[in-house]
């Protein structure tokens, strides 16, 4: 216990359950850590909130569009003016469009790009600015995907978001590394979510043939990348910056 004692942290797209955010969430409230859970969706953050502070965490709830500048500005200001800083940001949020090219329109891909890739920048942009001034070191963790590194049909937006996720999170580490502000990005495999739920019910036996894909012979659980999270935004990873985490059932080694 205590790994992130008396840190601030906030988590995009926490909303959802069994989600990664909620997930994560819940994981550093466990270890001491102040959580907010940002989410569209106000009411579902607002019910990840009220189940981490009934098992006696501390956790508040946000609505947050993470496309929106302004949000950002607004989270991140509310958050120092209530906290006196923020140490770890955890960039989550995201949605998945599963189109092949001919179908895949301009609207949706411009869509994807916004909430997977220009929503990485603009929190990253904002919470460095807030650590600066605070003169305080601090953990940005990106979540990208197992589609950042291999091709996947029909996911060509989806991929594109979280590749350039990747290269960002590098990119702002090189820059930020000094001041002792760790940027990192976790690349999950298939994880039991609810986005993950939906899919499979859309196409009944693909479970099975999904699990069988994986060395390790199972999906993985929201509490898998939660650990992963932890960890770099704990001071067990004080040397660890710029670096891509892969928490895959061993996917992507084949």
């Amino acid at each position: 216990m205590g790994r992130v004692e008396a840190k601030v942290a906030l988590v995009t797209g926490g909303g959802a359950a069994p989600g990664l955010g909620s997930a994560i969430a819940a994981r550093l409230a466990e270890e001491g850590a102040t959580v907010f859970v940002s989410d569209i969706d106000q009411a579902s953050a607002e019910a990840r909130a009220a189940e981490i502070r009934d098992g006696g965490g501390k956790a508040s709830a946000i609505r947050h569009d993470v496309t929106s500048e302004r949000d950002w500005d607004e989270v991140i200001g509310a958050i120092a003016r209530a906290e006196g800083g923020i140490d770890i940001v955890i960039n989550n949020a995201g949605i998945v469009s599963a189109e092949t090219i001919d179908k895949l329109t301009p609207e949706d891909f411009t869509r994807v790009i916004d909430v997977n890739l220009k929503s990485v920048y603009l929190g990253t942009r904002r919470a460095v600015a807030e650590m600066r001034r605070g003169s305080r070191s601090g953990s940005i963790i990106n979540i990208s995907s197992v589609a950042a590194l291999v091709a996947h049909a029909g996911l060509a937006a989806y991929s594109a978001s979280k590749a350039g996720v990747l290269l960002f999170t590098k990119s702002v580490a090189m820059e930020t590394a000094r001041e002792k502000i760790r940027v990192n990005s976790v690349h999950p495999g298939m994880i039991w979510t609810t986005m993950q739920q939906a899919s499979f019910q859309r196409s009944p036996g693909s479970l099975e043939a999904a699990a069988a894909t994986i060395p390790m012979g199972e999906l993985g659980e929201p509490r898998d990348i939660a650990n992963c999270v932890l960890f770099l935004a704990s001071e067990e990873a004080r040397y660890i910056t710029g670096a891509a985490f892969v928490v895959d059932g061993g996917m992507t080694m084949r």
